[in-house]
This record gives structure tokens, C-alpha cells and sequence, in this order.
């Protein structure tokens, strides 16, 4: 997993991240933004312009933030109740709002 958003950007989602990323990995849940890790490339460029301080290389997220990696991974590989895991799908422009968030972020 290369770089995740932690629990800082809750019910924030400036999306500055969003415009920034060149493979439109970010996909917007219903409360906080996630980082689909097939799709990033690693470029960094959305961690320096996230006005919460919510992005992180995998490697130098905080100890308090550690679980925000599986969180980030699992918004894609777990389906919610009448809807099937997002998956990769390719960009988050064309998927639009997501609508849901993580069971452990929409609690």
C-alpha cells in the first residue's frame, strides 16, 4: 500500500489530494476519502497538499494511524450490504461518490 488517508480527513474531504493526483486514485466515500493502492503510483504529490495532514506513505503513517492502512485497503475489498466490493475500477472521476464509507469509518 502506498500512501493512505487516515481518519484526519473525516467529515473534512477538502479534495485539494483529489485535483493533485495524476492516476485519480482517490475515491471519495461518504465521509472521508480513500486511496485505492493498485491504482497509486506513489508520486506523492497529494500528500503536500492535504490542509489536514491526512496523507502518509504507508511506511512513515503514526503510530495512532497504523490502522488506517488496512481501513484505506479493505474500503475496496469488503461490499457493504447490497453493493459488491468497489475493487479497482480504473479512476474515481468515472465512479463519482462512492456513498459509503469503511464499516469502521461510518460508525
Amino acid at each position: 500500500m502506498p500512501y493512505v488517508i487516515t481518519q484526519a480527513c473525516l467529515d473534512v474531504m477538502d479534495k485539494s489530494c483529489m485535483e493533485e493526483c495524476p492516476a485519480d486514485c482517490i475515491y471519495e466515500g461518504d465521509r472521508m476519502l480513500y486511496i485505492q493502492p493498485d491504482e497509486c503510483v506513489e508520486c506523492g504529490r497529494c500528500e503536500p497538499v492535504c490542509p489536514q495532514i491526512s496523507i502518509f506513505h504507508h511506511e512513515d503513517l503514526p503510530a495512532e494511524a497504523q490502522q488506517s492502512e488496512r481501513i484505506n485497503a479493505e474500503f475496496f475489498t469488503l461490499g457493504i450490504v447490497g453493493a459488491e466490493p468497489l475493487g479497482s475500477p480504473g479512476g474515481a472521476r468515472k465512479v463519482g461518490r462512492v456513498g459509503h464509507d469503511h464499516p469502521e469509518v461510518g460508525a
